[in-house]
C-alpha cells in the first residue's frame, strides 16, 4: 500500500536520492545534502510545534511504498513565504499605446518584477518516481497536501500558490534564462537556480532590472516558453487545476514557468473532504477515497476503496492501520467522484 506520512530525518538517503533525479529546473530541490538535512530537521519541528503560522514551518511528506519499504514520492508546504526573504515573480502586463500621428494602437506584454506573494502559502516539490507515474501515486502525495492543510487551517495561509517548472532541458539549458538571466547574472541556469535555492533572494534584487521589460525585445524561443510548463509537470499542473488553482499572469524570474494560486477554502480536497469514523467492512457499491487521519504530527494519507453502511464508511484493516487509526475513529474522507 501507499502511504503519505511526515518526512523524518531517517528519510535523508532516499531524500537526496529523490532530490537528484529531479534535475535541473527543480529549484527547491537544488541543493546541497546539508540544506536537504535542514530541511528535515525544519519538517521536524513544524509538524511536531504548536499550531502556528509561520515562515520556519515547512512541511515535507513523503509517500512511502510499504511492500517495498521504499520512498517512491515527496511533496511539500511551505506555511509562509516572502516573509524572510523576498519572492519574486515576473508579472505579465500589457499595455496599450497609441499613436495619433499614425493612428495606430499597440497591446504589448511587458514583464515587471514584484512580491506579491508575500505571506502565502506554497505547495511544491512534488516529485514521484517515474516509474510510479500514471499509478496514482502523483494524485496520492499531491492531494494528501491538502488533506494536511484541511486538519489544521490555522498553520496556513488563506492564500496558496504553487509554482510549477519552466522549460529547462536536461543540461539546464533555458531559452528564458539565456534571454534575461544570463544578461544581468553573467552566469549559468544550473548556478543561479543553486544559489535561489540554497541561499536568499537578496542577490536577485541586486542584479535583476528594477524596470519593466518589453516581451517584444526577447528572441521568440524565449516568448514561446513565457508562462508554459515543463513536459515533466503537466499532470501535477492539471492536479492543481482540479483543485481550483488558476494561472494568473505570474511566472519564474529565471525559467518563465508559470505559477497558479487559489484562496485556501476554495480548494476542492479541503472543501469537499468529510469527517467520518470508519469501520472495518465491505458493503455493496465502491468508491474511490482519499482518507487522513485528520492529524498534523501524526498525520497519515491513503488512496483506497471504500463502501458505506448508511452513511458510515467501510475500509480494509490494512488501510485502516496504515491510517493508525482503529474501527470507530474519525478519519476525513474526500470521495473520488
Amino acid at each position: 500500500m501507499l502511504v503519505v506520512r511526515p518526512a523524518a530525518i531517517e528519510d535523508l538517503n532516499s531524500f537526496i536520492a529523490l532530490a537528484r533525479k529531479a534535475g535541473p529546473g527543480f529549484t527547491s530541490l537544488a541543493v546541497g545534502n546539508d540544506v536537504l538535512e535542514e530541511r528535515l530537521k525544519k519538517t521536524a519541528k513544524s509538524f511536531s510545534g504548536k499550531s502556528a503560522l509561520s515562515p520556519d514551518h515547512i512541511y515535507l511528506l513523503m509517500l512511502e511504498d510499504t511492500e517495498k519499504n521504499q520512498i517512491v514520492g515527496m511533496s511539500a508546504i511551505k506555511a509562509q513565504i516572502g516573509i524572510r526573504d523576498p519572492f519574486f515573480n515576473f508579472r505579465i502586463m500589457k499595455v496599450g499605446q497609441k499613436s495619433a500621428v499614425t493612428n495606430q494602437r499597440y497591446d504589448m506584454e511587458v514583464l515587471m518584477m514584484v512580491n506579491e506573494y508575500n505571506g502565502a502559502s506554497e505547495v511544491g516539490s512534488l516529485y514521484v518516481l517515474p516509474e510510479m507515474r500514471g499509478s496514482g501515486a502523483g494524485r496520492l502525495i499531491s492531494q494528501s497536501r491538502y488533506m494536511l492543510m484541511a486538519a489544521d487551517r490555522n498553520r496556513f495561509s488563506d492564500q496558496v500558490i504553487s509554482e510549477l517548472r519552466g522549460h529547462v532541458d536536461d543540461k539546464g539549458y533555458s531559452p528564458f534564462w539565456e534571454a534575461i538571466g544570463r544578461k544581468f547574472f553573467h552566469m549559468d541556469f544550473t548556478e543561479a537556480d543553486h544559489i535561489s535555492a540554497e541561499k536568499d533572494s537578496q542577490f536577485i534584487l541586486d542584479l535583476m532590472p528594477r524596470y519593466p521589460i518589453y516581451a517584444a525585445l526577447l528572441p521568440d524561443e524565449a516568448r514561446a516558453v513565457m508562462g508554459e510548463t515543463h513536459p515533466a509537470g503537466i499532470g501535477a499542473r492539471r492536479f492543481l487545476e482540479s483543485e481550483g488553482f488558476r494561472y494568473n499572469g505570474m511566472i519564474d524570474i529565471f525559467d518563465g514557468g508559470p505559477s497558479v494560486s487559489a484562496p485556501l477554502e476554495d480548494i476542492r480536497t479541503i472543501r469537499d473532504s468529510r469527517i467520518l469514523p470508519l469501520e472495518i467492512g465491505e458493503g455493496g457499491k465502491k468508491f474511490t477515497a482519499l482518507i487522513s487521519n485528520d492529524q498534523v504530527n501524526e498525520f497519515r494519507s491513503v488512496m483506497t476503496k471504500v463502501s458505506f453502511d448508511g452513511k458510515t464508511p467501510l475500509v480494509t484493516e490494512s488501510a485502516l492501520k496504515a491510517l493508525n487509526l482503529k474501527s470507530g475513529d474519525d478519519a476525513r474522507i474526500w470521495i473520488k467522484r
